[in-house]
């Protein structure tokens, strides 16, 4: 059993509702713009980076249950982000509902920290995550600062993950977590973002697109410069046989007229 799972499927429990019946949302907004573009923008380039896999699922500021009391009380609002490993890519979901899941938690969680979220995210939650979720793996980013800590789940507690040149390494994901200043929906920020094991970002499907798009210029430009050198060899060849043939011409002509030449008396 993964440390994300229940010990016993929920969906077993005769009674808990299903997804569709739960609420989904409850009307109040995320702390700021900002807040809303980096969520997406973390959705947008793990399903780039991961696209044609079927075996996860990435969400953000979903509703999330896990205990069938909180279908009364409604008292929790899922992660900024999240990302769980195994689950089915293409189902349509309104909400996590961990009873039809499998008893899945996240593998990942990051939260994007705000004045009025910053001591629940690094308490209350932070307590959440790791004892009841048991997610392996837990974020909080302060846009304040570009402030960014983690902490891997070992023997049921959270101890911090040790940046490198200012990333976190994610071992769920292998993939680095770090500050990065980029355009994202036409404005320039410093954004939360992901990067691979060499350090390069992971892009958008519009970084990914334009990258596209350049590779296939300079392939382009590649080629036509290697056309023009292989028109240039070919011109000097012509050049040198042309030169040859005139000055074999010559040749033979001097001896043509020399042979031509009335015999010395």
């Amino acid at each position: 059993m993964s440390p994300t799972e229940l010990e016993m499927p929920l969906d077993w429990i005769p009674g808990l509702p299903r997804a569709e019946d739960l609420p989904y949302e409850d009307g109040e907004p995320m702390d700021t713009f900002w807040h809303l573009r980096a969520m997406n923008l973390l959705i947008e380039c793990i399903e780039q980076h991961f696209q044609g896999r079927k075996d996860f699922f990435v969400g953000g500021n979903m509703f999330m249950y896990f205990s069938p009391k909180m279908v009364f009380n409604r008292d929790f609002r899922g992660p900024d982000f999240f990302y769980v490993n195994g689950a089915a890519h293409d189902k349509s979901r309104p909400s996590w509902v961990v009873w039809e899941e499998e008893g899945k938690f996240p593998n990942v969680i990051v939260e994007l920290t705000s004045p009025t979220t910053k001591k629940v995210d690094l308490t209350t939650k932070k307590t959440l995550y790791a004892q009841t979720f048991r997610t392996p793996e837990y974020y909080c980013y302060d846009p304040d600062g570009s402030q960014l800590v983690g902490w891997r789940l070992y023997d049921g507690n959270y101890e911090p993950i040790e940046p490198e040149g200012g990333r976190l390494w994610s071992s769920e994901l292998e993939l680095y977590l770090g500050p990065w200043e980029s355009e994202f929906q036409t404005r320039t920020e410093v954004w939360l973002r992901f990067f691979d094991a060499s350090g390069n970002v992971i892009l958008t499907f519009d970084e990914a697109a334009k990258q596209r798009i350049e590779v296939e210029k300079q392939r382009v430009k590649v080629e036509k410069q290697r056309t023009d050198v292989e028109k240039q060899r070919a011109d000097v060849e012509k050049q040198r046989a042309d030169s040859a043939d005139a000055e074999l011409a010559r040749l033979r002509a001097e001896i043509e007229a020399i042979r031509r030449q009335p015999p010395t008396q």
